[in-house]
């Protein structure tokens, strides 16, 4: 500072690459430049910071390593088995379905894609992937009427085992400060439970925002804790009257004790549950993130039902897959089943127009205009209710569902067998260019269901989501991947891979090579006792699909001694047929190397070509391309990427030789799918 060195002290946010990576009770000496938080734009992030005791950022710093698991060992035990639980449900749900089971289930939503947090947002459902009073209030509830069952009226141990479990569960998660908020809240609920004071509501709300407030004073000017309070608010004020309203209307209409009426009566508490939190916290969403969602009570009606079964199938898959991984695969399918529909819901609804209302900048004045016109209708008309409970209509739907309806497990069977039955191979080769950003990611997926991956792009959750949607759910086995070359634009989201899929063999050049990803991917491949292969042109890969040829063209065997050649030019060249339709994967192999497998009368000539190195000048030469002599050209490259990828000279020469029409490109189209019988080849594009 000010030219000179100053010793601080304090807690910084470090900014590090994804490997190696660091657990709970490791020593690290960290060397780098302390910066204070960057502005950013419409949102004050050192202000955001603050809150959480951050003052400071550093950037990519220098890390050391002195010593490991010098935590405290309680601690280093639940961040343990929290990863043990999120690896397990990683195994067996493919991508969106598992980030979303692990954030509501473990409250780790760092994996879920931002579209998806998005579309969270504009049709008011956010909630329902944080960890708060809902989430927890659903697991007492489960719990309640477990123990209810097991102890029948010896209710004080139910209790205190359902605030156990709470609190096991909050530090579980992290015990970050929505959760810890929640954990009061429902655990002062459980405590009035047991001490027959269910209706004092103003004084257990009153006494856990001032234990919140007194544990750390700043969290009263924290968004998610005025959130949080208001909601219950809500929840304890005005849901009741609105459900009141609701049940005199069914009856009036439908009568009372009827399937119509009890249907009706479930369908409407629901809806009056998320309306009266809607109407007390809108101006407070309205205030902070300047957007009002105009479709959050119906998307909230239609996705809420499928918490608690996300929450139920999502925890006994994390945990039975701990002990029992293919049982916990089949209880994964009934996960996927609930996270799936939730996730129709939310996108459908967020996709809709006029879904959301951008209502920039709000006057404060306005925000407490409208709180204090509320509280003076609420004082005027007297409104006294009892404390309404989340946890009693889901207490009462499950206990009553296993006596009166054989209907829903029939459904879900059904449901599961139609998407099996559409899920089976079709007798078609099917060659897929996923849209992972600038790095290539190529799936293969044959005639008799064997998946072959090439290379996985720059990160694991483009290539989680892209998988997520090509193979089937239940299908957790990768055969091959292949790992062209180790550059971080290939190699990154291979590493996820190798974990959470049950990969078969590997193929990769035999490199004295190192750094982290690089060093990981060795090491995943022995941890995980993965059979591997060193490629060498020539070499013939049979996977037992009868029909299928894969043809290793390079690297050349043996490889150059030279300790400075460039890692494209030993990467991988694939040459994938069935019948008369080829495919040529050329991985990011230059000009010299084209010119040495024309040389060498390597097997070019290709239905589909992948250009070279995204379509980078440095590929794809024109004595090259008449060698090929391809029908299509795909260019897997990024979005507005800073390489200049593709070189215009190199469209300008495709579009000579090829036409312009017979260019695909990912940044463009999308992900890119050929579908061949082998004799006919059809293209289907992402947009």
């Amino acid at each position: 500072m000010d030219g000179e060195w100053r010793e601080v002290t304090g807690t910084a946010l470090l900014y590090v690459r994804p490997y190696p990576t660091y657990s709970y009770g490791d020593v690290l000496l960290v060397s780098g430049e302390l910066q204070e938080p960057p502005s950013l734009e419409g949102f004050d992030y050192a202000d955001y910071l603050a809150h959480q005791d951050i003052h400071s950022t550093m950037l990519y710093p220098r890390i050391e390593m002195l010593d490991t698991g010098q935590g405290f060992p309680p601690l280093a035990w639940l961040y343990s088995l929290r990863h043990q639980l999120s690896e397990t449900i990683a195994e067996v749900m493919p991508e969106p379905q598992a980030s979303l089971v692990q954030g509501i289930v473990l409250g780790m939503r760092s994996n879920i894609p931002s579209s998806l947090k998005t579309n969270f947002a504009i049709s008011g459902t956010a909630h329902l992937l944080a960890i708060s009073g809902l989430h927890l209030s659903i697991v007492a509830g489960i719990l309640l009427a477990t123990g209810s069952r097991l102890f029948e009226r010896i209710y004080y141990i139910y209790i205190w085992l359902a605030l156990v479990a709470i609190w096991f569960y909050a530090a579980l998660t992290g015990m970050r400060p929505p959760v810890f908020r929640a954990s009061i809240m429902v655990s002062i609920f459980l405590a009035a439970e047991l001490l027959g004071r269910q209706r004092s509501v103003i004084t257990a709300l009153t006494f856990a925002a001032a234990v919140m407030v007194g544990i750390s004073p700043n969290v009263l000017w924290d968004a998610s804790f005025q959130l949080s309070f208001l909601a219950m608010v809500g929840l304890v004020f005005v849901s009741p009257w609105l459900q009141a309203q609701g049940k005199r209307t069914i009856n009036a209409t439908l009568g009372e004790g009827n399937v119509a009426a009890s249907t009706a009566g479930y369908v409407s508490d629901t809806f009056c549950i998320t309306l009266g939190i809607i109407i007390v916290v809108w101006p407070l969403i309205a205030y902070y993130f300047g957007i009002v969602s105009l479709v959050a009570p119906l998307a909230t009606l239609l996705a809420l039902p499928a918490l608690p079964g996300i929450i139920i199938t999502g925890a006994l898959t994390a945990v039975v897959g701990i002990v029992a991984l293919p049982v916990a695969q089949v209880i994964g399918w009934l996960a996927w089943l609930f996270s799936s529909y939730m996730l129709a819901v939310v996108n459908g609804l967020a996709t809709f127009p006029l879904s959301s209302l951008n209502v920039g900048t709000v006057d404060a004045r306005l925000v407490w205009v409208y709180y204090i016109a509320g509280i003076s209708i609420i004082w005027l008309y007297r409104y006294r209710t009892r404390l309404p409970s989340v946890i009693s209509p889901v207490t009462n739907f499950f206990t009553r569902l296993p006596k009166k309806w054989v209907l829903p497990p029939l459904v879900v069977t059904a449901v599961l067998s139609t998407i099996f039955a559409f899920s089976m191979p079709d007798n078609h080769l099917h060659v897929s260019f996923l849209d992972v950003g600038q790095g290539d990611a190529i799936l293969t997926q044959t005639p008799t269901h064997q998946d072959i991956l090439v290379d996985g792009g720059p990160n694991s959750q483009n290539l989680n989501l892209e998988l997520g949607r090509k193979m089937p759910f239940w299908d957790r086995t990768i055969d091959l991947v292949v790992l062209t070359h180790p550059h971080a634009d290939h190699i990154t989201g291979l590493l996820d891979i190798l974990q959470r899929y049950r990969v078969k063999q590997v193929l990769f050049t035999d490199l004295d090579y190192q750094s982290p990803l690089y060093d990981e991917w060795l090491r995943l491949i022995e941890e995980e006792g993965i059979e591997y292969t060193f490629a060498q042109a020539g070499q013939q890969i049979d996977l037992g699909t009868e029909g299928v040829t894969i043809e290793v063209l390079n690297p050349a065997n043996p490889l150059p001694d030279n300790a400075d050649i460039d890692l494209d030019d030993i990467g991988v060249v694939l040459r994938v047929c069935l019948g008369d339709v080829s495919f040529l994967l050329t991985a990011d192999v230059s000009q010299e190397v084209e010119l040495e497998l024309m040389k060498r009368r390597a097997n070019l000539p290709s239905t589909v070509l992948k250009a070279g190195h995204h379509g980078s000048s440095t590929s794809t030469s024109p004595g090259f391309l008449t060698a090929v002599d391809p029908h299509i050209v795909v260019i897997s490259v990024g979005a507005d990427n800073t390489f200049g990828h593709p070189d215009e000279e190199v469209i300008e020469r495709l579009e000579e030789e090829i036409g312009g029409e017979n260019i695909y490109r990912t940044d463009e189209q999308g992900t890119i799918e050929f579908i061949t019988d082998g004799e006919r080849l059809w293209v289907r594009v992402e947009r």
